[in-house]
């Protein structure tokens, strides 16, 4: 299964979304077979500047992002075949207090293990209530990081 819920057919992969009312993703919400739950361990996200580290062009630092009292948790996630097989992608929704200094605009869904049943089997008005920050207070981040070869996900 890859990492682009539209199977290459975009310009970029689409590896989350976040407008669950616009048509092509409220087809995913409202359909239960379509949504998946993501197990993690950390996320990552990348810090907003540059740092000069040595050694030439300056470059942006990883901060990883872990759920305290879970080392493995689960995020929202939509699935579905395209032409060029099986892909998901990862549901975010406005970042919490940890989260926002470094990305501003969103972070990933992390849900409750009380609330996957919800997600995966609820109806389209559960998974836009279930769209919402993870508690800060119960995250932690370390970082920057900084890579020391740049690294292809996908």
């Amino acid at each position: 299964m890859a990492w682009d819920v539209l199977g290459g057919q975009a310009k970029f992969p689409m590896t989350n979304v976040r407008q669950l009312a616009l048509p092509q993703w409220r087809r995913l919400a409202e359909r239960p077979e379509s949504r998946c739950l993501i197990p993690l361990t950390e996320f990552c996200e990348w810090t907003p500047g540059t740092h000069d580290v040595g050694g030439g062009k300056p470059i942006k630092g990883e901060m990883w992002f872990s759920v305290i009292d879970q080392p493995i948790f689960a995020v929202a996630g939509f699935w579905q075949g395209t032409a060029s097989g099986a892909g998901f992608t990862m549901v975010t929704c406005d970042p919490n207090d940890l989260v926002a200094p470094i990305h501003p605009k969103a972070m990933i869904t992390v849900l409750e293990e009380a609330d996957w049943d919800r997600w995966l089997t609820g109806r389209y008005d559960d998974v836009v209530a279930l769209q919402q920050p993870y508690d800060a207070s119960r995250m932690t981040v370390r970082g920057p990081e900084f890579p020391t070869r740049a690294a292809r996900l996908l």
